[in-house]
């Protein structure tokens, strides 16, 4: 007889094998979408380069697309935590800041963080976009979830009556959706050859004079 005290330790550690094959999968496609481009990695490539085998892959995430929306989900947080951004401690912490031109340097520094993990994927799904319906649906779902994410912060220094004269809340989200492009880090940093401190300071000056009073 199976003792049913063992059953939750057996699920766990399925659980734990589970998350440890999808972050291969994921970094190992992630990494040949920036080498190699969308259209030229194959579902195939990528289980090679994880270990594991093509309907792994696809059991374990989904297809190419949804490999790539992953990818940089996960590389936006920094972790494949379930833990949506706005709930994270540097995004609170920024929204709790009472200083708007403080509020706005941290905003920088944690872009550049995360541009400097994503600039080069999402320079691979732009092109992907162009020729591939799936990649192309990714890739606006993300621009919409981009600028909608913008107009929190325009409405925080709006609240603290720190807005430049004239300026809107929505025209103030769109000059920070503007800035928070990753194509700007991979044009100044990844070819323009900008250390991410000069890209950081650009951008915390760029955004406190053209933003706030």
């Amino acid at each position: 007889m199976i003792d049913p005290g063992k059953r939750p330790y057996h699920s766990d550690l399925r659980a734990t094998q589970a998350r440890r094959t999808r972050a291969q999968i994921v970094a190992a496609a992630a990494e040949l979408f920036v080498a190699n481009g969308y259209a030229a990695t194959t579902v195939e490539a990528i289980a090679a380069a994880a270990g594991v085998s093509r309907k792994t892959v696809f059991t374990s995430v989904g297809s190419k697309a949804a490999l790539i929306r992953l990818a940089y989900d996960q590389a936006t947080a920094g972790d494949d935590e379930p833990v949506p951004l706005r709930r994270r401690p540097a995004i609170q912490a920024l929204e709790a800041e009472p200083d708007p031109a403080r509020m706005l340097a941290g905003f920088a520094d944690l872009l550049t963080g995360i541009h400097g993990r994503i600039a080069r994927l999402h320079a691979a799904l732009t092109v992907a976009a162009g020729s591939d319906a799936e990649a192309r649906t990714q890739c606006e779902e993300l621009e919409r979830q981009r600028a909608a994410a913008m107009r929190r912060p325009a409405t925080l220094i709006s609240r603290r009556g720190a807005l430049r004269r004239g300026l809107t809340i929505a025209t103030a989200a769109d000059i920070l959706w503007l800035h928070s492009d990753p194509v700007l880090y991979h044009q100044l940093v990844h070819k323009r050859q900008w250390t991410p401190a000069q890209f950081r300071d650009w951008l915390t000056l760029a955004l406190q004079r053209q933003l706030l009073r």
